[in-house]
């Protein structure tokens, strides 16, 4: 898609921290440019149509609110939004955009990784192999297993996919009971997941982090889990009660955990989590491929060709739920 004859040629200020967005020459044929870090963002907001939000974890936009008055859209290079959201920017008119798909697949695929890696003790084979000891055991199959998905967005859809090609059954958990579609064979209320939790063997957090979501895993949860279950954590630290888990873990009221994000993040030096035999933890980094941040890029130059042409957006966040509705 390319601007037609009589397209609009905004002015676009671009938030950054160290390295520049990728894809900028391609922006700056589209719109006036003014890049900035946080410490000059209230001037490059002056008059400007957009702000692209490549910084995405900044504070800076809630510090200089008062210098967006021109602002019809805002894009920000993440799928996580609720830590960016305030009150004075929710109740506005400005277009919320945000990245949500580019990583899915990536994450997607971080997650059946931990399913392979418990299911076949990979942790353990490498630890014998770093003592040089020749021990045989026996492993799980995936194959026949179930997953429930916490989170029936871009994410735990591409994840239900994954774990549907490898032969497992995926349920979903969102914000209603629902019949089964094309990527879950159910979807629960996540208001129900101390009910149903203990019918599955793997319980899989994708979900965006919102005021019903913070905490969605806490003690009640985890004792409904079956022994033998473990849960994986590829979307926010903070839908986990880490001390109720880290509890789970320590009297084995649960298999074993699998943990991308984190509360608090990063996790303390000495935090029991760190020297548990029955955890993986990795450092906040699923979507984060080798491409991602071109991908990044390109999503924000196609929905700004969007943008000139007068086109509708895509990946509008509803600012009062803090996530782009299913459509």
């Amino acid at each position: 898609m390319t601007p037609g004859t009589g397209a609009r040629r905004p002015v676009v200020a671009a938030l950054y921290r160290e390295a520049l967005p990728p894809r900028i020459a391609q922006v700056q044929e589209l719109a006036e440019v003014r890049l900035t870090k946080a410490d000059g963002l209230a001037e490059a907001m002056d008059g400007a149509d957009v702000l692209y939000q490549w910084h995405s974890f900044s504070p800076a936009l809630k510090e200089n609110w008062a210098a967006a008055s021109t602002l019809e859209w805002i894009h920000v290079s993440a799928a996580g939004v609720s830590q960016l959201l305030f009150d004075d920017l929710i109740h506005s008119n400005v277009i919320y955009t945000n990245s949500r798909g580019v990583l899915s697949r990536a994450i997607a695929e971080f997650a059946l990784g931990f399913v392979l890696d418990m299911a076949k003790d990979s942790h353990g084979s490498f630890r014998l192999q770093q003592e040089q000891r020749w021990q045989h055991r026996i492993t799980r199959k995936i194959h026949g297993q179930s997953a429930l998905v916490v989170g029936t967005g871009s994410i735990g859809r591409e994840i239900a996919r994954l774990f549907h090609a490898v032969g497992m059954n995926v349920s979903g958990a969102g914000r209603t009971t629902r019949p089964g579609d094309a990527d879950f064979d159910v979807i629960h209320s996540s208001r129900d997941l101390a009910n149903v939790a203990g019918d599955y063997d793997y319980l899989v957090l994708a979900a965006p982090l919102t005021a019903d979501t913070t905490g969605l895993i806490n003690a009640g949860v985890l004792a409904a889990m079956k022994p033998s279950a473990r849960l994986i954590n590829v979307g926010r630290g903070q839908l986990v009660d880490t001390n109720a888990l880290t509890h789970a873990l320590a009297t084995g009221s649960i298999a074993g955990a699998a943990l991308d994000v984190v509360d608090p993040e990063p996790l303390p030096a000495g935090h029991p989590l760190w020297a548990m035999d029955n955890t993986i933890i990795t450092p906040h980094m699923s979507g984060d491929t080798e491409d991602y941040l071109d991908d990044l890029g390109k999503l924000f130059v196609d929905n700004l060709k969007r943008f000139c042409n007068g086109e509708p957006l895509e990946n509008i966040v509803d600012k009062t739920l803090g996530f782009v509705p299913a459509p």
